[in-house]
């Protein structure tokens, strides 16, 4: 286990890949101690080795059980001399379908990974947050939370959930000096993405495949500056622009097809 020797520290989940690998690498490479949790044991060997012992902290994690959060924090605080400059709350899983027929277990397990886990995760790291000057709690929305997108309902609407909880506690935390931002990405190549989703989308508009790195960069740059959500890409916002002034034109067009078929085509699921 490494020691953070007096170095800004981030605590990670869904560390072991995707956006939350691509972080740590930014990260330790920016002369950070980074913690490394995911349910993926094997990824995360793989990180420590990469990163190097001394320069971070791995740990398996289920973020669904608070118990085990706990003691992921406590080894984190231990190990950093109490603070935690960031926590990027990122694990996710994504599980589609038609919501009449998705069995309740997948439905479940998206809320509880999802949005129960988010929740935790806050509610016990806000301590952590709090010792830390200038610290940032961030989370991984989507950009499904710019309006409900069919198909990937229930992930979706955990998507929205984040969004609102990040909204709400941005105001909240204001008095802790905790500050509170999440990022809305749209077609991230990581493997929650069905096998071909990436290399089918298209090539150019808001739901081109990006590389999870383009992420990792929106958490650094949160850390440092002063903004609520952040769009991956930028042209996300143009959506959530139009969802917002227009929810009825937006349902009309998704039910047609002419916006819901690019993220049909994608593979539907982003992020994470």
């Amino acid at each position: 286990m490494g020691q953070s020797s007096g170095r800004k520290a981030i605590f990670i989940t869904g560390a072991a890949s995707g956006m939350g690998l691509e972080t740590a690498r930014l990260f330790r490479e920016n002369g950070w101690f980074v913690g490394g949790y995911d349910v993926n044991a094997e990824g995360l060997q793989r990180l420590e080795a990469e990163l190097g012992a001394d320069n971070c902290i791995v740990r398996r994690l289920d973020v669904t059980s608070r118990d085990d959060y706990r003691a992921a924090l406590a080894e984190f605080g231990a190990a950093t001399g109490g603070h935690m400059d960031v926590l990027f709350n990122n694990a996710g899983i994504g599980r589609g379908g038609p919501f009449a027929d998705q069995p309740w277990e997948d439905v479940m397990a998206v809320v509880q990974t999802n949005l129960v886990g988010v929740l935790i995760g806050i509610h016990e790291g806000i301590g952590l947050l709090k010792a830390t000057p200038g610290s940032l709690c961030f989370t991984t929305s989507s950009s499904s939370a710019t309006y409900g997108m069919p198909g990937i309902a229930v992930y979706s609407a955990t998507k929205h959930a984040v969004k609102g909880l990040s909204e709400a506690l941005a105001v909240e935390f204001k008095a802790y000096g905790v500050r509170v931002a999440d990022v809305l990405p749209g077609l991230i190549d990581t493997p929650i993405l069905p096998p071909g989703a990436a290399a089918n989308a298209p090539k150019e508009g808001m739901f081109r495949a990006i590389a999870p790195v383009e992420v990792a960069k929106v958490v650094w740059r949160a850390y440092h500056e002063d903004k609520l959500h952040w769009y991956v890409p930028p042209e996300i916002y143009d959506l959530d622009k139009a969802a917002t002034l227009a929810p009825e034109q937006t349902r009309d067009q998704m039910a047609a097809g002419s916006l819901f078929h690019s993220l049909n085509e994608a593979g539907a699921q982003a992020g994470d």
